[in-house]
């Protein structure tokens, strides 16, 4: 079974104001903490507070895939904005942690937390376009030793999960074994928990999503019928989740649902002026940073409004969303493996 490619489209008119807008959903939130830093100092201190972080670097060396080479021009070194292209890991989790997490699905402390989303998210040089590649987390990978924060490592394993990296090994797990599977270097890492998710939907009024089919999932305590829905945070963290009751019950169908929506949540934040509520602003900020985990590299709001201000220009329509092509796993009907060479080929165009 091999991912088909879908442009993001914009289906609610304005298109003109739209584009003045930042259009892929990690980095128009980005966006939004470029407005928030324009607030009083103390607002400032405390978002920039709430962001947490994990040295991939150090913890991975230097073995690890080449970086891209950066194609930024001459002419453009008197910019203070990077223009070069980046590939970045965009996971989220639902984490154990915290009784708002616990309560929104995440179990309990001691069960660990997992995975459940994960994209590539490939900037090309020049910032105006980028491919969002979705990985199945029911994958099966070799998951390479990675480093322990306690010292160590944890052992080599073949056929697992792929979102077991993260259960084992955290963040820089994550990121290695996506390193491991498609020799590609992951510049960057951003994470957001359940809790996070839900109050950035309910901050920005809820967000409005179509539906092909009826749902019914017990496990995601979801009900919809067919048709459009205004949802709410915790609702649209149940449709993040759903994956029983809807096409084979796999996680392939609920990529589907994921990158609807990723734009619904585009469309929503686009037709929110935030400029002129500096409540709502500062709610949206806040929910961002405060369930956002990224490397040291994007840990303070002035890294993340320079990521944010550097993609400007990029368009819906400058964006795709792939899944990473897959196929039934031949020892496990449950389970899927890349699909080769298409899948080799998509990792090869991002780099």
């Amino acid at each position: 079974m091999t991912g088909e490619e879908s442009a993001c489209e914009d289906d609610n008119g304005g298109a003109g104001r739209r584009r003045r807008r930042l259009k892929f959903a990690g980095f128009a939130l980005a966006g939004v903490l470029v407005l928030g830093a324009g607030g009083a100092g103390w607002a400032f201190w405390q978002l920039n507070d709430n962001i947490k972080s994990v040295d991939i670097n150090s913890a991975l060396g230097d073995d690890r895939p080449a970086k891209l080479q950066s194609t930024q021009s001459p002419s453009a070194s008197a910019s203070p904005l990077p223009s070069g292209a980046l590939n970045i890991l965009v996971l989220g989790s639902d984490s154990r942690s915290g009784e708002e997490n616990a309560e929104l699905g995440g179990g309990d402390e001691t069960s660990g937390a997992r995975s459940d989303t994960a994209m590539v998210v490939h900037i090309d040089a020049g910032r105006t376009e980028a491919t969002v590649v979705s990985i199945p987390r029911d994958t099966l990978v070799t998951r390479p030793s990675c480093p322990l924060e306690s010292g160590g490592s944890t052992a080599v394993a073949h056929n697992v999960m792929f979102n077991s990296a993260y259960s084992v090994g955290g963040a820089v797990c994550a990121v290695k074994t996506v390193e491991s599977m498609t020799d590609v270097r992951m510049d960057h890492y951003i994470e957001i928990d359940f809790s996070g998710f839900a109050k950035l939907v309910d901050a920005l009024g809820g967000v409005t999503v179509t539906t092909d089919e009826d749902i019914d999932d017990d496990d995601s305590h979801l009900k919809l019928k067919a048709g459009t829905h205004h949802l709410d945070g915790e609702q649209a963290l149940a449709l993040a989740r759903t994956r029983h009751g809807i096409g084979d019950g796999s996680d392939l169908g609920r990529i589907g649902l994921q990158q609807k929506l990723v734009k619904a949540l585009l469309a929503q934040i686009a037709s929110t002026d935030l400029l002129t509520d500096p409540t709502q602003l500062y709610e949206v900020a806040d929910a961002i940073t405060g369930s956002l985990t990224t490397d040291t590299g994007l840990d303070s709001l002035n890294e993340l409004m320079n990521l944010g201000e550097s993609l400007r220009s990029l368009s819906a329509d400058a964006t795709k969303t792939v899944m990473m092509p897959v196929a039934p796993a031949p020892y496990d009907s449950n389970r899927v493996v890349a699909n080769e060479p298409e899948a080799s080929e998509l990792w090869e165009s991002l780099k």
